[in-house]
């Protein structure tokens, strides 16, 4: 068994980034929008801004009160998307339950939606304008890219249908026309599609949910979910159980999530890149 290191290729795509960034006439600016005093999330704020410093991108520091309400967070946020360079706003989820999510959210500048968890950046994407996507599925698929393996033939088998990995994945797999089974808690004939899976994509957040006997022999398993045990993140897969029986692996923590992480900024500096056309054309 292989475990693929998402560290190795995050670094990899963050020295391209750092040159492209580093060929463009302005610097861009990334804004994570937090709201409260999460420690977690102040801290995954923290590491997004360092890693998008490290190739260049200025990171505007924005905080506000747990207090705030969605029309003042929503009022905030239309001054941001007129910031000159900015080139991606996101929201630090999760919210204070007071706020309402969707629409603040949607206040974002659809082009600026670096997330893609607007309304309607996220009809534009399953419209097939993928220039900007959710960073966690396309991370998936760098990572199964980054393999280089004939898919063709391949059945692939996503677990879960959720709105941050499941779905988006699904479509990104389909658009490039693999053959792919969705596994959801109503599927009946679940346990025979994992075995019969070439590759496994899992977001469930169902923590070591599978395990070496449920699996075929040189599986690839790209493991997206994560859940939380004894204080440590785990994954959806039995990591101890599959080393065995699967070729590939993306182990959790170190696989997917640093490379969620670069598909944001790869996100912000593909809106640079589409800005500094527009200004070229006009």
């Amino acid at each position: 068994m292989i475990l693929i290191d998402g560290r190795k290729l995050r670094d990899e795509i963050l020295i391209s980034l750092k040159e492209e960034v580093a060929s463009l006439y302005f610097e861009p600016i990334f804004c994570d929008v937090l709201v409260g005093e999460d420690l977690a999330s102040t801290q995954y704020v923290r590491m997004k801004k360092r890693t998008a410093e490290s190739i260049g991108i200025s990171f505007h520091d924005v905080v506000f009160p747990s207090t705030i309400s969605t029309n003042e967070l929503i009022k905030e946020i239309k001054i941001l998307n007129k910031m000159p360079n900015m080139c991606g706003i996101i929201i630090q989820l999760p919210l204070p339950e007071s706020l309402d999510k969707k629409k603040i959210l949607d206040a974002i500048d659809p082009n600026l939606d670096v997330d893609c968890l607007g309304e309607e950046r996220s009809k534009e994407f399953y419209n097939g304008d993928i220039n900007l996507g959710l960073p966690a599925p396309l991370a998936c698929m760098e990572i199964l890219d980054s393999l280089d393996l004939d898919l063709k033939n391949k059945k692939i088998v996503v677990l879960g249908q959720g709105q941050l990995v499941g779905k988006p994945v699904t479509f990104l797999l389909k658009l490039r026309g693999l053959n792919v089974e969705v596994i959801t808690s109503k599927t009946e004939n679940k346990e025979v599609l994992i075995k019969e899976a070439d590759v496994i994509i899992s977001g469930m957040g169902n923590g070591k949910y599978i395990t070496g006997d449920m699996v075929k022999y040189g599986v690839v398993i790209i493991d997206a979910g994560t859940s939380e045990e004894n204080g440590t993140i785990i994954g959806d897969v039995d990591l101890d159980s599959v080393k065995g029986v699967a070729s590939f692996i993306s182990p959790v923590p170190g696989g997917v999530g640093p490379m969620v992480v670069a598909m944001l900024l790869k996100n912000i500096v593909n809106v640079a890149k589409n800005n500094l056309k527009k200004t070229y054309y006009e």
